[in-house]
């Protein structure tokens, strides 16, 4: 998507609101919202992978380390795309 418009701070919101109404998501389209999510707001570090006892973490921690190379305006621009496509509208 490096081609694509970067996307508004109101473009994001709407995409964040749209993304709580969604239903029927599957695990892996959560975890890349959510990796996109967290890497734009609150940065590049995950920190530490959590352990093996918490397989919901580690799932979560996977999801935003696969975007610690993306820029915010990348993270965003994803996010925003993958709503729409899972609305249906791309």
């Amino acid at each position: 998507m490096a081609d694509a418009a970067p996307v508004s701070d109101e473009d994001f919101q709407a995409a964040c609101e749209a993304a709580r109404k969604l239903t029927g998501v599957s695990s892996d389209d959560q975890l890349v919202l959510y990796g996109n999510f967290k890497r734009i707001k609150s940065g590049a570090d995950a920190g530490a992978r959590p352990g093996l006892m918490d397989p919901k973490g580690r799932a979560k921690w996977d999801g935003w380390n696969a975007c610690k190379d993306k820029s915010e305006q990348e993270a965003k621009n994803d996010y925003v795309a993958r709503v729409k496509k899972l609305q249906g509208e791309a």
